[in-house]
């Protein structure tokens, strides 16, 4: 139980000082975390001016990691991602000129402005934390993870991600406006400077692979785990969605909700850690029929649905 407290405690610490910078966003800074400890990715998707970058960013020095963004364009090359070997005139040799994705926490600013071929040169650093140039693969520093931007709205000179890359985001979260009262705090709280200039670090990269190392641990009850598949199968086999969740939703959810059980000082996972990130992991991932489309039917609602449809454990009928 120590340990759990240790993780509870700095994990909201980390919460409690990006929240210095995202005011009124505790639940979509909780769940952008929960994806770091649990060794995912997080795709963001909102309008523009809400506070995506924001978000990465003051994560990143919350937790004392590296920071680069990456701002997506049509004309950007996978060179500009992963680096590129130089020669070197005065040595005969040539030198590797790192790029920004060997960097910790990585912001991928409006990925879908790039072209598929740029979009890809992310898949191999995402899924098995290395790159590869000119035959050398090269790890990349632990913790690592990739927070990507998308605006919802524009969808002119845009590349939509295929579901391959989609697949690989363990959730998809919006920041949503602030309230009335909220939006006021945020003006006060930048009418001489910017809060990220005056934050400062509360864990380090040792304390989130720790945090990481701690989710490992929580334990998942063999109804849980039934939950989730029977929720992942579920999807696959409702009439309105073309293509359901695939294995990796499994996965991605197993993780997911035990990072999520630090944050309530469980070392054990609940079916509400299920239902409240349900639509975070899932969304992104199924694609609804054309008639369902037609309908106007929401992805929401067929997780809602489903999460309705699906016997919980413990549940009383």
């Amino acid at each position: 139980m120590k340990e759990t407290h240790w993780s509870t405690r700095t994990a909201q610490e980390i919460v409690e000082n990006v929240a210095k910078v995202i005011i009124g966003k505790k639940p979509v800074i909780e769940r952008a975390l929960a994806a770091v400890i649990a060794q995912g990715h997080l795709l963001i998707e909102d309008v523009p001016g809400v506070g995506k970058t924001m978000l990465a960013k003051s994560i990143s020095v919350s937790i004392g990691c590296t920071f680069k963004r990456i701002q997506f364009t049509p004309d950007l090359l996978p060179s500009d991602i992963v680096g590129v070997s130089i020669y070197n005139q005065g040595t005969g040799e040539f030198q590797f000129r790192p790029g920004p994705v060997m960097s910790q926490v990585v912001l991928v600013d409006e990925i879908n402005r790039a072209t598929p071929k740029t979009q890809s040169a992310l898949l191999e650093a995402m899924e098995e934390l290395q790159v590869s140039v000119d035959g050398v693969t090269r790890p990349l520093e632990r913790p690592f993870v990739v927070m990507a931007t998308q605006n919802p709205i524009e969808y002119e000179g845009t590349f939509p991600l295929p579901e391959a890359q989609l697949d690989r985001f363990l959730m998809r979260i919006s920041m949503g406006y602030p309230s009335f009262a909220e939006e006021l705090s945020v003006i006060g709280g930048q009418e001489k400077t910017h809060p990220i200039d005056q934050l400062e670090a509360v864990a380090s990269s040792d304390d989130v692979i720790k945090l990481q190392g701690a989710a490992k641990n929580v334990y998942v009850d063999t109804a849980v785990r039934e939950y989730i598949v029977s929720l992942i199968e579920a999807t696959r086999n409702h009439e309105d969605v073309s293509l359901g969740a695939s294995p990796r939703a499994s996965l991605g959810m197993f993780r997911a909700v035990r990072a999520m059980a630090i944050f309530r000082d469980r070392d054990y996972v609940i079916p509400d850690d299920v239902k409240e990130l349900a639509y975070a992991v899932l969304a992104h991932r199924l694609i609804l029929s054309s008639a369902a489309r037609m309908r106007g039917l929401q992805t929401r609602q067929v997780i809602d649905g489903l999460l309705e449809s699906v016997a919980v454990p413990g549940a009383s009928c």
